[in-house]
């Protein structure tokens, strides 16, 4: 089965198409397409709480598209989710309806712990060390979800400390604050190994020269960092390869992931290929699978 999964997210909007088959009874997800458009949706809702007219259009037009990419490989299914920019912008259910409307997409506007559920939702742990206990750090546009996974145990928290929100500097000192007391409180252990996901994390574990899924060291970031500081954000794009519309964020992305590390004290970080779509993807499957067992 292919399943699509959209995720309309505060710096760009993603579109991921994953087929889901088995082979010698292991279940296989293997992604097929993924298209990312910079739609900054966050810009204009962290700084205003509503989203312009001319995102409003080309978030609408782009979801339309998406729609006649999504149709033409023939899905099972669709999930769509939006998360911290429509969750704070005052006409993000308007937008929800234009575009149920226009593109036939059922777009959820999901909260910071359905966020995080769904990051988790990959199991990516399953692939590491079982006596190590795991964090999953999602660091977006406008929030960070965490997820700590002991011992069969799972807790995790949304927080409003996103890289376009620290960028504009809109994130409060309560919240750093707030974040700091959650990490310390539940993350235990001296065997804690950090899992990034998202684009942030792959863009910094490539800036540290890092290849075969070897682990980001904490002195790895802080290295990522200091070569970052050496160049403008034009530099960025054309000398060391980012995308435009990364270049300006991830400099306070790789702040807050080695803030995080730093208050947990982690010393290694894993950053596989997932985020928000793939445990989309996730949740597409286990409904389906409950269908067929019925």
């Amino acid at each position: 089965m292919i399943f699509a999964t959209i995720d309309v997210g505060s710096n760009a909007i993603r579109l991921l198409l994953t087929d889901v088959h088995t082979v010698d009874d292991e279940v296989i997800f293997e992604r097929m397409a993924m298209l990312r458009l910079p739609v900054r949706l966050g810009d204009d809702a962290f700084s205003r709480r509503k989203i312009s007219d001319d995102k409003v259009k080309m978030l609408v037009r782009t979801m339309c598209g998406f729609r006649e990419i999504i149709d033409g490989f023939q899905a099972a299914d669709t999930m769509a989710c939006a998360t911290s920019a429509l969750r704070e912008a005052q006409n993000g259910q308007e937008i929800v309806r234009q575009i149920r409307k226009k593109a036939g997409i059922n777009l959820r506007i999901i909260d910071g712990k359905k966020e995080a559920k769904l990051i988790y939702a990959s199991h990516i742990e399953k692939n590491f060390d079982p006596r190590f206990s795991y964090l999953y750090i999602d660091v977006g546009g406008g929030s960070t979800e965490v997820t700590f996974v002991s011992g069969g145990k799972r807790k995790s928290k949304s927080f409003n400390v996103g890289c376009i929100r620290l960028k504009e500097g809109f994130v409060l000192k309560e919240t750093w604050k707030e974040m700091d007391k959650w990490l310390k409180k539940t993350v235990r252990g001296d065997n804690v190994i950090g899992i990034g996901s998202g684009g942030n994390i792959r863009s910094l574990y490539l800036l540290a020269g890092k290849v075969n899924n070897e682990p980001l060291k904490a002195v790895d970031l802080e290295e990522v960092d200091a070569l970052l500081h050496l160049y403008t954000v034009e530099e960025r794009v054309t000398e060391l390869g980012l995308k435009p519309d990364r270049a300006d964020v991830i400099v306070p992305a790789c702040l807050i992931y080695r803030h995080i590390l730093d208050v947990c004290g982690i010393q290694t970080i894993h950053a596989p290929i997932i985020g928000l779509s793939d445990g989309m993807v996730h949740e597409l499957y286990s409904k389906h699978k409950k269908k067929f067992m019925k």
